[in-house]
C-alpha cells in the first residue's frame, strides 16, 4: 500500500514536513521535491532528537533553510553527493547572529544525539548550522566542527 505524503503533518510539536521540503530553487526549477516514507521518518527522528529540543530552549521558531533534497534539487544547490540531505537525515537552521550560532551550536553538543554539527557559512557572508542525526542513534559519529566565522 502506497502511503500519501501529507506536507502539512506535524513530525513533532513546532515542526510540519512542509518546513523540510520546501524549496525556492525546487519551485523556481520545476523540481518535484516530495519525500518518500522513509525520508519521513528520517526527519521526524532529526526533529524528535535534536530540533525540537533546541526549539525549547531556544523558545523561539526555528528557520530550517534546508532539509530533505532530493537527488535533482541536491545537484541544482551544488551539494555534496552523499549528503545527509538526501536521507532526510539533516537540516540546515538559519542564525542571526554568530552569538545565536554558538548558543545553537552549543546546546546541540551537550544535549542531543547527532552524527554531523558544523557552524557554516559562505563567500556572500550567510551563516548557518548543519546538523545531522542517523535513525540509530548508536551510529550517530558525534563530529563537530566549530568553524565560528568571524565577519
Amino acid at each position: 500500500m502506497k502511503r500519501t505524503i501529507d506536507l502539512g503533518m506535524k513530525l513533532t510539536e513546532n515542526f510540519t514536513l512542509r518546513e523540510f521540503v520546501d524549496s525556492p530553487t525546487a519551485k523556481r526549477l520545476g523540481i518535484d521535491n516530495t519525500p518518500k516514507w522513509d525520508h519521513v521518518l528520517a526527519l521526524a527522528n532529526l526533529c524528535r532528537h535534536v530540533l525540537q529540543p533546541l526549539r525549547d530552549h531556544a523558545g523561539r521558531p526555528l528557520l530550517i533553510n534546508s532539509g530533505y533534497r532530493c537527488e535533482l534539487l541536491n545537484e541544482a544547490v551544488h551539494g555534496v553527493g552523499q549528503s545527509q540531505h538526501l536521507l532526510g537525515e539533516a537540516a540546515d537552521i538559519h542564525i542571526a547572529s554568530i552569538a545565536q550560532g554558538r548558543d545553537y551550536y552549543d546546546f546541540i553538543l551537550t544535549h542531543c544525539p547527532f552524527d554531523q554539527l558544523l557552524f557554516e557559512y559562505n563567500r556572500f557572508g550567510a551563516v548557518w548550522i548543519h546538523v545531522s542525526c542517523k535513525q540509530e542513534i548508536v551510529k550517530n559519529r558525534r563530529m563537530a566542527l566549530p568553524n565560528y566565522h568571524v565577519k
